[in-house]
């Protein structure tokens, strides 16, 4: 199927499949060495756009579950909420959650 496809239709075909799937991610924020805040259960991570000019932000969002205790275990009272990640000075490691 994805023979005839350019690679930008293979990247947006890969791309809405991975979406659908999901990829069990995690975000971790650090400050200086030590890890002061973590995301688990993250499916995509998005690039902001603008309402009327519709160019990119200098700002990525997406919804994750806070790991409060920092265990890697979405816990109970453990919620999913919105975040942001800035472009400017934000220490974070995006990957994918190996369990």
């Amino acid at each position: 199927m994805t023979a005839a496809c350019t690679k930008e239709q293979q990247n947006k075909i890969s791309r809405s499949v991975q979406n659908w799937t999901g990829t069990n991610g995690v975000l971790e924020f650090y400050a200086g060495d030590k890890l002061v805040r973590r995301f688990i259960g993250i499916d995509k991570i998005t690039t902001a756009m603008g309402t009327d000019d519709n160019r990119p932000r200098t700002y990525r969002f997406g919804y994750g579950v806070l790991d409060e205790n920092l265990n890697m275990i979405a816990d109970p009272g453990e919620k999913k909420v919105y975040f942001e990640i800035s472009d400017f000075g934000s220490n974070y490691i995006f990957f994918e959650n190996p369990r």
